[in-house]
């Protein structure tokens, strides 16, 4: 493990993006600054495969540039969370794996999520606290051209492309994540991955749990990914749909950023988006 104490003065200033007004249409940013020792950044199911085809093809575009990110972000002291859901004992052994597993526990302020979906617990949607998601995701989003690709488990393991360091964490586990979360004095937590209207948003480490516990969440909106299929509503390509669904995090969740305030350069975009 990196000790913290190595990077006292290194710090992330954010332009932080968060929706306002009756319809979410108001984009307002605000400065911050946070502290990396008390950052952590949290990959959400960046797998290896996937049973879209699409998917995959998107998440093995995006996880070179989410490398990158990563790799910056260790540079400077911010903890890294590798949680490809439901595969974890891929890497049992790891030293990674067991640094997780070794957290003292910590007690959360509010009950975690117990209900069970896809291997993990889950934070399901609150009516009380947020809206109806924007975008029609029951036939679960595969946007290839017909015929669909056939749901099944296709992962064993996070992307290859994303690297796993030492001083890094391995876990899928809600209460593991606080764990390690208490344990490093950590309240700013930023979530990036897919899918965010589903995994990212309801996963026991995903914003929805981790703005319940009291962090400071922040989204890096181009490091993600929707399941969306443009031809159920609202009917737009899936790059707007994967907007809609940013703005839906703003408006009731949490507010993002994109990664070039950590990697430099320019935000990513995908190569199929054309608008």
């Amino acid at each position: 493990m990196i000790p913290t104490s190595l990077f006292p003065q290194a710090k992330l200033s954010l332009a932080l993006r968060s929706r306002t007004g009756p319809d979410a249409d108001q984009a307002v940013a605000k400065k911050v600054e946070w502290k990396a020792s008390q950052t952590a950044l949290i990959i959400c199911d960046m797998w290896d495969d996937h049973w879209c085809k699409s998917a995959v093809r998107r998440v093995v575009e995006l996880a070179g540039p989410m490398n990158e990110v990563v790799r910056q972000a260790r540079s400077m002291g911010i903890l890294i969370i590798h949680a490809p859901s439901s595969v974890v004992d891929f890497y049992q052994s790891a030293p990674q794996r067991k640094y997780a597993r070794r957290a003292p526990f910590a007690k959360s302020p509010v009950p975690l999520s117990v209900k069970e979906r896809w291997g993990t617990k889950w934070c399901s949607p609150d009516p009380a606290l947020e809206g109806v998601l924007p975008i029609d995701d029951s036939d679960m989003g595969c946007s290839c051209p017909e015929p669909k690709c056939a749901i099944r488990e296709a992962w064993t393991r996070q992307i290859k492309r994303i690297g796993i360091e030492k001083g890094d964490a391995i876990t899928d586990n809600g209460q593991e994540t606080y764990n390690l979360l208490a344990m490093k004095k950590i309240d700013n937590v930023i979530p990036c991955g897919v899918h965010l209207n589903m995994c990212v948003l309801g996963r026991p480490f995903g914003i929805r749990q981790m703005v319940k516990v009291g962090k400071n969440v922040a989204l890096v909106r181009d490091m993600t990914d929707t399941m969306y299929n443009p031809q159920r509503p609202p009917g737009v390509d899936h790059f707007t749909g994967t907007d809609l669904v940013i703005g839906h995090v703003e408006r009731y969740w949490c507010p993002t950023f994109t990664s070039d305030a950590i990697a430099g350069g320019k935000p990513f975009r995908f190569r199929e988006d054309k608008r």
